[in-house]
């Protein structure tokens, strides 16, 4: 017993003493550690400075019930519990008595408040008790955010997000996600809590150990006024053709800055919501848009000019033993080369691309390459779709690739890089690339600014442009798109009607689907904005053509860009004769100059000028306005001296 009572000594001795730290590390391992404090996530700005996306901060307040003394827990918890019975509503003896319950079961998480603004958090930090902190008061505050869209679903897509899951896989979509990890996640901190009891977890002191550094704030170059008008044109023309889904771009042609960027996709339930950004990520066969390409590579190599007659027979061509059709019944027979593009004949490109190219396909290929079609742009914002130009060689080569490709078909793009074309035509033959981010900013120090990125210094000549340039007005004139033409402002541009999911030719044909686009800018002459609009799968049963689809959506933006901001923002003088105005003021000065104390006529005079002609009479008196307008009727006679403080009733029209 004596030996065995030593071998305890020993052993107490020995993890006392020598294995002491270890244990005790290991202990404190076990119920202290570090956790991740998550930092605020940097906001999302429109180039004008309003809200598109922000981390709202939300807050948990508990209590450790056992963790006050109980003189200090007997003085406080009844006005604890009025306090809660204020601000919850329950009565105060509920929360005085579930509180007390807590503190008999030894509850050291207890809950008070869930997902709470900061406001509320500061009001009840400041309840008996709670304002004693989390030493002598057990107050517990677990901080957690949550990612807010101020302009609701409008543009939720572009804006984007980054989520992660359980297993800390992220998906990151649109700008915020684009820009998450670089820019607007910031720098987490670290808390130490320790456990008790139940895998519950109770922060030690109600500080940070390593506090959290916040992101940056990204500013976009989206326009909120351009983008709700783009989405809620879209949504209404979708709306209308029953259509599966849509997407519009509105970019600045000389920056490549995008102002506007809409993606709706139709629900289970016929509704519209940003379920994918089609106008990034979805390469497709860009149909009759495609045709200004094909022309402009042929004007460049001087194989044609605008002139060159081009027989488009009647409607109907064989190109290698395959059929090429135009949709006007009859054909338009021997029309010119601009005609062809305005008409928007298949036979007329297919014909112009196949006679001059079909030696030498590469030359029409290597234009393409040039004007980096068969790139991807490289944008930001991940997913982007990836383009298919066929070459010779390949294996979706052969010989009706050209003809097919001439109109539209056989290759794909993505919408933006049509756009970025299209915006090059109105830039005077410069391409740049597509833009969405303006800076990168801590409150007021710019941390990042982007500049405009040129793709293409100069996609041809000035010839070729000016005359392509005629071209696509011309379209909107007296082309497929003069159901657009207004005569209030211009616009220029190019209409598109595509087949898809036409694999199976029978299956097609017994439900035909189609893709409406429209690419273009506006004024025609002076080209501020350029605009894509493309819609999927529109309704059959109400129309498909580009021209009645999408060319309204492109007509309604435009329009309305147009009267809310005027193209013209020069005045060449303020100073202008108003006889109307004149005789207005000379009245308002006679009357100012002869009415002291006595009512002046005010019937017949603007209502701002009356309001301001009683205001200044030497006797104080109250004016109530009805209506807005002219004045048709005072409560007080005209000469009647007014008494001090005396309300005086206006009536106006």
């Amino acid at each position: 017993m004596f030996v065995f009572a030593l071998a305890v000594v020993f052993k107490l001795c020995s993890i006392q003493f020598i294995q002491g730290d270890a244990y005790r590390a290991l202990a404190e391992k076990r119920t202290v550690q570090d956790f991740d404090i998550e930092p605020n996530r940097g906001n999302v700005y429109s180039a004008d400075g309003s809200l598109l996306a922000t981390s709202i901060p939300k807050y948990d307040i508990r209590i450790d019930a056992i963790q006050a003394k109980d003189a200090v827990f007997n003085e406080h918890i009844s006005v604890l519990a009025d306090s809660l019975s204020v601000y919850k509503g329950k009565s105060a003896s509920y929360y005085k008595n579930v509180i007390r319950k807590a503190r008999n079961n030894k509850n050291r998480y207890f809950l008070l408040a869930r997902n709470i603004s900061y406001s509320d958090y500061i009001r009840m930090r400041n309840f008996p008790l709670l304002n004693l902190g989390a030493i002598k008061g057990g107050l517990i505050v677990e901080q957690t955010t949550r990612r807010e869209h101020p302009m609701g679903e409008i543009a939720a897509r572009s804006i984007g997000y980054e989520r992660f899951d359980k297993d800390s896989n992220v998906t990151r979509a649109g700008i915020d996600g684009a820009f998450g990890e670089k820019y607007l996640r910031g720098v987490k901190g670290k808390r130490l809590k320790q456990k008790i009891g139940n895998g519950q977890w109770k922060p030690i002191a109600d500080y940070d150990q390593v506090e959290p550094q916040d992101g940056f704030d990204v500013y976009t170059t989206i326009d909120v006024n351009i983008q709700d008008i783009a989405h809620h044109s879209l949504l209404g023309q979708l709306e209308k053709y029953e259509a599966e889904h849509g997407c519009v771009v509105v970019m600045d042609v000389k920056t490549g800055e995008i102002k506007a960027i809409a993606n709706l996709a139709k629900t289970s339930k016929g509704t519209y919501y940003e379920k994918r950004n089609y106008a990034v990520y979805e390469s497709h066969e860009p149909g009759s848009t495609f045709k200004v390409m094909a022309m402009m590579a042929a004007l460049e190599d001087k194989v044609i000019d605008t002139s060159t007659v081009i027989d488009t027979k009647n409607g109907k061509k064989y190109f290698y033993g395959r059929t090429i059709s135009d949709s006007h019944h009859g054909g338009y027979g021997k029309i010119s080369a601009a005609r062809t593009l305005e008409v928007s004949s298949n036979i007329g490109l297919a014909t112009i691309i196949d006679d001059h190219y079909s030696k030498n396909p590469n030359k029409f290929i290597n234009h393409i390459k040039t004007w980096k079609l068969n790139d991807s742009l490289d944008i930001p914002i991940l997913g982007e779709g990836i383009p298919n130009i066929p070459e010779p060689g390949k294996s979706n080569w052969s010989k009706n690739a050209l003809p097919s490709m001439a109109y539209g078909y056989n290759l794909t793009i993505t919408p933006l890089q049509t756009l970025a074309f299209y915006n090059a035509i109105a830039n005077n033959g410069e391409m740049i690339k597509p833009r969405f981010i303006k800076s990168v900013k801590s409150f007021d120090k710019e941390i990042e600014v982007f500049e405009k990125e040129v793709l293409v210094d100069k996609i041809c000549s000035d010839k070729t442009l000016s005359e392509i340039r005629d071209i696509l007005k011309n379209i909107v004139i007296r082309g497929t798109g003069k159901r657009m033409y207004s005569e209030t402002f211009s616009m220029a541009g190019k209409t598109g009607t595509a087949r898809t999911d036409y694999a199976n030719y029978e299956e097609w044909r017994k439900d035909k689907k189609y893709i409406s686009s429209f690419a273009g800018y506006f004024p025609a002459d002076n080209p501020k904005y350029s605009c894509i609009v493309i819609i999927h799968k529109p309704s059959t049963k109400v129309g498909y053509y580009g021209a009645d689809v999408t060319g309204p959506v492109f007509k309604r933006i435009a329009q309305k860009i147009y009267t809310d901001t005027p193209i013209i923002e020069e005045l060449k003088t303020l100073e202008f004769n108003n006889g109307i105005v004149n005789q207005d003021f000379e009245n308002y000065y006679e009357n100012a100059r002869k009415y002291k104390q006595l009512m002046p006529g005010v019937v017949g005079m603007p209502a701002m000028d009356a309001i301001a002609l009683l205001e200044n009479l030497q006797v104080k008196v109250k004016v109530k306005l009805n209506g807005s307008g002219t004045i048709k009727k005072q409560s007080v006679e005209r000469h009647k001296k007014l008494k001090p403080n005396q309300t005086i009733i206006l009536e106006a029209s």
